[in-house]
């Protein structure tokens, strides 16, 4: 479809990590953005294209709210909204073996692929256009996504009792071809699930393919200790000198990196993608974001599974994210509310190796999200970037674009099946599954 958005305030990049605020129109040509700017000087869109581009599908007055890239969901377990207020408050290994492993053995494919869509619908609810997500069933997953038009970046949770290396690469392949909107990197769910021998194996394959990798790490004091007893070393340090890293990649949670981690982590170039509300939840403790940051570590945030966290909402892991740094380093002024937003979109992009879907420019994927200013928490506007991160929430969602694609608007959705025809097969699945495991 071809779109035009007018009378809107644009959320474009800055220098660094910074954002600038301008208002005019923005132009939508099937998937693509190509037009930003005032409308003065249009013709030229229409001069480089000779089919012409004199008709709309569809335009849409903004009324003066504010467009800006989606967010980027840079660490998820989608179907785990299965056990969403189910496994609850209990710390991570507690909660893993007694509450959600046993669960997990009674999904199967088919409703794995319908709490997808469940997460999905969460997902555009909090403007969020695209998620990295670590799950079984990745075949079902990407199938939700095509299904619904929704962007996800998957990998693989490879461990001592899921998956294979044979599978790992089979799905690297396939889901990379299948779909604009899906991709895959390898990975493993952490050191502390997968031997080494196993590790060596993924080393192999990252190496075959020169493909980042992307794993938990360093998630909990008891996993960094018992990892330094097997092997002398932090989980990053061990996974470094097996030559994991070679091509990049990253980690989710990195709450307890040591120095040496830090350095591994910057030289390497990888990602950090930090999980505020989970790590809170599970008493796992607080990621040293600010110590990341000042080391020239890209930083990425993540919402995790439902399970952990319960509620899929970016606005509310931003506030967290600057609200911790700043406890944590005992400066009001640890982490700006700027490089909190640059983390929630630019940089979960870059961690989830989307280039074209990091911000709103000329040329760069249409995945944009229409924020309602007209409402008391967003007022008055002394400051959108800090309303956005500090003030924000789901409720100023009004729209939310992916591929060019308005898959959610002024509360409705058009992802091809009806929000009560999820619900109630969801409610029908869970019941199934908890009924198994009594």
């Amino acid at each position: 479809m071809n779109i035009r958005f007018y009378h809107a305030k644009l959320l474009l990049p800055g220098k660094k990590h910074s954002f600038t605020l301008t208002e005019g129109e923005l132009w939508v040509r099937q998937d693509t953005i190509v037009y930003i700017g005032d409308g003065s000087d249009v013709q030229h869109i229409f001069d480089e294209d000779s089919s012409g581009m004199t008709l709309w599908d569809r335009e849409i007055d903004a009324g003066g709210n504010l467009l800006m890239p989606g967010f980027k969901d840079a660490h998820t377990h989608s179907a785990m909204t299965f056990l969403r207020s189910h496994a609850d408050d209990l710390p991570l290994e507690e909660w893993l073996n007694r509450q959600v492993f046993p669960y997990e053995a009674r999904l199967t494919e088919e409703m794995a692929y319908l709490f997808d869509i469940l997460g999905i619908m969460e997902y555009l609810t909090s403007g969020i256009t695209a998620n990295f997500d670590m799950y079984p069933f990745s075949m079902a997953h990407a199938r939700a996504s095509v299904d619904c038009g929704f962007r996800t970046v998957q990998v693989s949770g490879f461990n001592d009792f899921v998956s294979s290396i044979g599978e790992m690469e089979e799905h690297y392949h396939i889901i990379n071809e299948m779909s604009p909107l899906t991709s895959f990197l390898p990975g493993f769910h952490a050191e502390y699930t997968t031997s080494k021998e196993r590790m060596e194996q993924l080393v192999r394959l990252a190496h075959k393919l020169k493909a980042p990798v992307y794993m938990h790490n360093s998630e909990t004091k008891k996993e960094v200790r018992e990892c330094r007893k097997r092997y002398h070393a932090s989980p990053t340090q061990i996974m470094d000198a097996l030559g994991l890293f070679a091509y990049g990649g990253g980690g989710y949670h990195c709450i307890y990196l040591d120095e040496q981690d830090v350095e591994i982590f910057r030289n390497r170039k990888l990602h950090v993608i930090t999980n505020p509300a989970s790590n809170l939840k599970l008493a796992s403790g607080i990621a040293p974001i600010k110590r990341f940051v000042d080391a020239g570590i890209n930083v990425a945030i993540g919402t995790d599974g439902a399970a952990s966290n319960n509620c899929l909402d970016m606005f509310r892991e931003m506030f967290l994210a600057a609200g911790l740094a700043k406890v944590l380093n005992e400066d009001a002024a640890a982490i700006p509310a700027e490089e909190i937003l640059y983390m929630a979109t630019t940089g979960g992009a870059r961690a989830m190796q989307l280039p074209d879907c990091d911000a709103l420019a000329v040329g760069k994927k249409a995945d944009l999200i229409l924020l309602d200013l007209q409402q008391p928490n967003m007022q008055p506007e002394h400051n959108l970037v800090k309303n956005i991160v500090y003030s924000g929430s789901k409720q100023n969602v009004k729209l939310t674009m992916v591929n060019g694609k308005i898959l959610y608007e002024d509360g409705r959705f058009d992802i091809g099946i009806s929000p009560e025809e999820v619900y109630l097969e969801a409610n029908q699945a869970v019941r199934h599954i908890i009924q198994e495991n009594i």
